[in-house]
């Protein structure tokens, strides 16, 4: 076959015992293996490798083409944010390593070798997937001149950040909090807070050359917007069981931390 001719469809009785297969199982068709089908049929795996062209793409397509969705699981590095933020969020973050991740996502510890170069590149992906970091760093960098719009979206950002499930930014901050030293800690430390003030710094203090906020130190400027917040939220879920304590909207509690912030430290 030259290369400009187009590989031979895949025959219709190969795709029907794919489904087959497939409805037996309760599973989609790209987790069905190959084997599973060929047995279906009645042929050797390499002859049905061969019927398809060396792979199972083909089929794939072909079963779409049939209106079905092959589906299949989600890539290694999706399926290893998720299990690596379950496992955060239930047993801490010293709970999380690369053999037990690979454990729940389904995986092999060499495919998350090959998918993020390590534990500590694996902690950065979850921690930016379920921080609030990335969308802040967005709204920032619009170069906004509206301070006080541009502080309550951060807080609207953060507020679903902390509140979010898995609870994983909570349990980072948490095992920060109680084992500031630990050494296991130290590279998502080292990764998170200089990237924190090259975008949150860097409009800080653009604002403080702009004459919009008072002259102060960006890490406690950046503590005293974020602080009241992340306290409140860490804590509501406890003061939300205590009786006649109502917690006010999340909205209402955000508005009023903007406010307190931009009083503090907006110049006229």
């Amino acid at each position: 076959m030259s290369n400009s001719e187009s590989p031979a469809p895949v025959p219709s009785e190969l795709v029907q015992a794919a489904l087959r297969v497939a409805r037996k199982r309760k599973a989609a068709v790209a987790d069905v293996p190959l084997q599973a089908i060929a047995l279906e049929v009645g042929i050797s795996r390499s002859t049905l490798l061969r019927r398809l062209g060396g792979g199972r793409q083909a089929l794939d397509e072909a079963v779409r083409a049939a209106g079905v969705d092959p589906g299949g699981q989600k890539p290694v590095r999706e399926r290893a944010i998720e299990a690596g933020a379950a496992l955060i969020s239930s047993h801490g973050l010293a709970s999380v390593s690369l053999e037990r991740v690979a454990a729940a996502a389904q995986c092999s510890v060499h495919s998350l070798y090959a998918a993020f170069g390590g534990r500590d590149e694996m902690l950065q992906a979850i921690f930016l997937r379920y921080s609030p970091l990335v969308d802040v760093e967005a709204v920032v960098a619009a170069q906004p001149e509206d301070l006080d719009s541009t502080v309550r979206k951060i807080y609207a950002l953060l507020a679903t950040a902390l509140q979010r499930e898995p609870r994983v930014l909570p349990a980072i901050l948490a095992e920060f909090l109680a084992r500031p030293q630990d050494e296991t800690l130290q590279p998502l430390v080292q990764y998170v807070y200089p990237r924190l003030f090259a975008g949150v710094g860097k409009w800080l203090t653009a604002e403080i050359a702009a004459g919009r906020i008072r002259d102060l130190p960006p890490l406690l400027i950046i503590q005293q917007l974020s602080s009241p917040l992340v306290m409140h939220l860490l804590l509501r879920p406890i003061t939300q069981q205590v009786p006649d304590l109502p917690a006010p909207p999340i909205e209402e509690v955000c508005d009023t931390f903007a406010d307190a912030f931009l009083r503090a430290v907006a110049l006229p």
